[in-house]
């Protein structure tokens, strides 16, 4: 037997082999080692989650159940206490007109507004722990009117037009300007009427009572001027010097200047007030 004979028996021993090998179960598919340790790993029959993945997975479900009912409890219950409506939430109402609110309110931050009233027959009250300030402003955001309502009263910092002032029943009425003059003016006249108590007008300077048209007329059952000044002439008898006062007269008429200041006149049959005028001179 030559050599080739013999190459091919070889190759169909090969041949053989390799085809025996593939026909038998291969023992590595079957039995693998594990990639975690030594122990030999079996194909699984089925997958899932054992042992404490398990019970976290349900505690975080749990958890997270639990969270959305107290989420969903706290929202009814916020809903509940603030009174949401579909026309608003509380006592305040959206309209057609505008904003409405109903019974107390408290506003913690300032409030813009264009226009507030009360419903009808019904008083507008604003409460505050300290002062309560109304600014008006104009378009380009100046001041340009203010009310403040504090303990001493009400204090304007420019002119007020109003029809009407009043105090509370039992409380005296006040009007005040510490460091400006305080002026009141009207087109048909100012009234200033004090039913049971007292009218006290009083002033640093000038107290001016003008009207343009009419007259000034003042009605009482008694009319005091106090520390009106004496008018002062020559005594033709006793040839006293100008200047000289009567102080033992006691009863008195009323004169006046030029300039509008009164004084006392000695009262005589006739009037005096010619011969006491050197007062005007000098006042």
């Amino acid at each position: 037997m030559d050599r080739s004979t013999s190459l091919d028996i070889e190759a169909l021993k090969m041949t053989q082999e390799q085809y025996i090998l593939a026909a038998q179960p291969n023992p590595l598919h079957q039995r693998a080692p594990s990639m975690c340790g030594g122990a030999p790993a079996y194909p699984a029959v089925g997958v899932g989650i054992y042992g404490w993945r398990k019970r976290c997975l349900y505690f975080f479900i749990l958890l997270l159940l639990v969270t959305m009912i107290v989420n969903l409890a706290l929202t009814i219950w916020i809903l509940k206490v603030m009174n949401f409506t579909p026309d608003g939430m509380g006592n305040l109402r959206v309209t057609k007109e505008g904003v409405r609110l109903e019974g107390e309110s408290e506003f913690l931050l300032p409030l813009y507004v264009k226009e507030i009233q009360s419903r009808r027959d019904n008083p507008l009250i604003l409460q505050s722990d300290r002062n309560v300030t109304v600014n008006a402003r104009n378009d380009q955001g100046q001041l340009t009117g203010q009310l403040t309502v504090g303990t001493e009263g009400v204090v304007f910092s420019h002119s007020v037009e109003t029809s009407h002032i009043r105090a509370e029943p039992f409380q005296d009425l006040k009007l005040e300007s510490p460091t400006r003059s305080l002026t009141l003016e009207a087109p048909r006249g100012v009234e200033v009427n004090a039913g049971v108590g007292d009218f006290k007008a009083s002033c640093r300077k000038d107290l001016l009572l003008q009207s343009s048209e009419g007259e000034i007329f003042l009605d009482a059952s008694t009319i005091r001027l106090g520390n009106i000044p004496h008018g002062s002439a020559v005594d033709p008898l006793e040839g006293a010097p100008a200047g000289t006062t009567y102080t033992k007269q006691t009863v008195y008429e009323l004169c006046a200047c030029a300039n509008g200041k009164l004084y006392l006149s000695p009262a005589e049959k006739g009037s005096t007030c010619q011969t006491t005028s050197n007062f005007c001179l000098w006042s």
